[in-house]
Formats: C-alpha cells, structure tokens, sequence
C-alpha cells in the first residue's frame, strides 16, 4: 500500500497583500493577511480568518476561522483563538454553523499565551500575557486574568 503523506504550507488560496513577511513552517489556508504584515513560524491560520494591514502575529499562535483582526495589533507568542464553543457538549467538528466570530479591533496587543474566545475587543485594548477573554471588550484598556479583567482604562 502506498503511504500519502499530504503537505500542507501556504497554500495557493490564501490573499497577501504588499509586503507581507511569513517565516516557515507555517500553516496558512483560505485566509487573507494585509500589507506589511508578519507572520512567525509555527502559526496556523485557517480558512476565513483575516489579518489586517502593519499586523505582526508571533509563533506558535493560532487563528481559527471567523477571526478578524485588525489593522496594527500584535499577537504574542502561543495566543490561541477559539471559535467553537462546544454547545452541544462536544466539538462541533465540521458543523461550522456552531463556530462563533470574533473581532479584534485595531492597534490591540495579544500578549503570548492569550486565549481568546469569540468576543469583540475594542480599538487600542492591551490583553495581558496568559489572559482569557471570554467576554466582549468595549472600554480601551488593559485587561488581565482569568477570566480577563479591565484593570486601567487607556
């Protein structure tokens, strides 16, 4: 029997605008990534995400589909985004219609090891290293913890 192995990198579906800088391994697919961007080794991001212009998303981060980030940010090393939410006790697996969208505002920083649920997060927010977010962000701020907490207004 002949062993398939399937390769996957940056695939042809993916959108780059001007300028983009991606250091490999990486996994990308189905994703578009704005001018001026860069992306770390070790990231995956999937189908339907977006990542805007002057972004720079660090290692080992993953973004799933549905996420939207925004023009400016940086995301850490090891940030996690989550768009299933397991609502009927299980991973959704391929029933996408249970994923959930999230959007990240411009000019926010994700420290390294952030989980971020499907949650807004308001222009200018700052997400303290190890921080889960498993609410909407609407005040500028800085927010910490478990669950993430606004802890200074910017």
């Amino acid at each position: 029997m002949l062993n398939k192995t399937l390769h996957i990198g940056i695939r042809g579906d993916v959108e780059f605008g001007e300028n983009v800088v991606v250091v490999e391994p990486v996994n990308l697919y189905g994703c578009s990534i704005g001018d001026d961007s860069f992306i770390g080794p070790f990231v995956e991001i999937q189908k339907g995400a977006k990542v805007g212009s002057k972004t720079k998303i660090q290692s080992h981060s993953f973004i799933c589909d549905l996420v939207s980030i925004g023009d400016g940010c940086f995301v850490g090393h090891g940030v996690m985004f989550i768009n299933d939410l397991f609502q009927e006790g299980k991973p959704a697996g391929g029933n996408t219609k249970l994923y959930k969208r999230t959007q990240i505002g411009n000019n926010v920083s994700i420290g390294s090891n952030a989980t971020i649920l499907p949650v807004s997060v308001a222009d200018g927010s700052v997400i303290a290293a190890g921080a889960v977010v498993i609410k909407d962000i609407v005040i500028k701020g800085v927010y910490v913890g478990n669950p993430a907490k606004l802890i200074k207004q910017l």
